[in-house]
């Protein structure tokens, strides 16, 4: 009965002039990983069901947890903001191909303070994310921003509690900035944060606790803070100009990157744009060259194709950044090893 389903379907979107080129015969398919693409993996998937009768499932348990799934093989995909290096790929025989692009943005909970309002740069964002700072009136921060009354209130620190991409990125970032960050706090999925902080699951997790404490700050994907209304700081990037988190600054932080890397995951971080909002990422999949299931190789084939083609705007219209059409056409050709 559901071969026969499938086969009324193929025979009705034929019919109906439908204009995509995946198999209404591809298998349902399951994943799970980073938590940043989940609102857009949903979208695409809800789309994608209804113009072609197949499931999508996917299960937003943080990077750490997508990477752990596929090397164990129980999902189809992964999901990571935390691209794998090539020798991992390699060992592990995955594909890696990006989705969509967005950013981290440090989000405040500082009364009389309004979004993009309050300027940070980088030093001084790690100093507060270390544990060195923890008054929003510290010097520090007063001499970035003339002019603005700062409260004699303590910052509580939000970070995420679970394995993160997003925490990959942003600490990537601040470490760059200090080298007392790098040492003390350090760079991966997970962090050794200072006594002054809170941790939270997912970024909805670090937004709640963002929202609810007072003196409190954090990082959150862009698309997430847009959503929720979140107040964001400005933050001084290479070239020395203060951007807030838009989608042009992201677009902007990824124009003329090479994207022709083993993995497609390029350096993103803190370019030289001149409008470029520092802490860029993209997001990832991971897929097996070879799986053991013929059929579901081709849904998670079927299923990212679709989405490419049919799905950016979707993707725009949720906060994330489109990847360039060169981008997306190098992932369809780089999807071809999944067999």
């Amino acid at each position: 009965m559901r071969t026969l389903n499938k086969l009324v379907q193929a025979a009705l979107a034929a019919a109906t002039g439908l204009a995509f080129s995946v198999s209404a015969l591809a298998a349902d398919i399951t994943g799970a990983g980073a938590t940043f693409p989940y609102a857009v993996y949903a979208k695409w998937a809800e789309a994608y069901r209804a113009a072609t009768g197949n499931k999508v499932n996917y299960q937003a348990i943080g990077s750490s947890g997508g990477v752990k799934q596929i090397k164990a093989r129980t999902v189809d995909f992964g999901g990571t903001d935390a691209p794998l290096k090539e020798e991992a790929l390699d060992a592990a025989q995955l594909v890696q191909v990006p989705t969509v692009m967005g950013g981290v943005t440090i989000v405040i909970n500082v009364p009389g303070i309004e979004s993009g309002k309050l300027k940070l740069d980088g030093n001084t964002a790690a100093n507060i994310f270390r544990g060195a700072i923890t008054k929003w009136n510290d010097p520090a921060i007063a001499k970035l921003n003339p002019g603005v009354t700062l409260p004699n209130l303590a910052i509580t620190v939000s970070h995420r509690s679970d394995g993160s991409g997003t925490t990959y990125a942003f600490t990537h970032y601040l470490a760059r900035q200090s080298t007392a960050f790098m040492s003390e706090v350090g760079a991966g999925n997970t962090g050794n944060w200072p006594s002054n902080a809170v941790g939270g699951k997912g970024n909805a997790g670090v937004a709640a606790n963002v929202q609810k404490i007072k003196g409190a700050i954090g990082y959150v994907d862009i698309a997430d803070a847009m959503k929720n209304k979140m107040r964001f700081v400005a933050l001084k990037n290479k070239a020395g100009n203060y951007i807030v988190p838009s989608q042009q600054s992201v677009a902007d932080a990824a124009a003329g990157a090479n994207f022709k890397v083993k993995g497609m995951a390029p350096d993103l971080l803190d370019q030289a744009h001149k409008n470029a909002w520092p802490i860029t990422s993209a997001t990832f999949i991971l897929a097996y060259e070879k799986g053991s299931d013929a059929d579901r190789q081709k849904g998670v084939v079927d299923f990212f194709t679709w989405s490419l083609s049919n799905g950016q705007k979707m993707a725009t219209e949720l906060g994330f950044v489109a990847l360039p059409s060169n981008v997306a056409k190098m992932v369809e050709a780089e999807m071809k090893r999944i067999k």
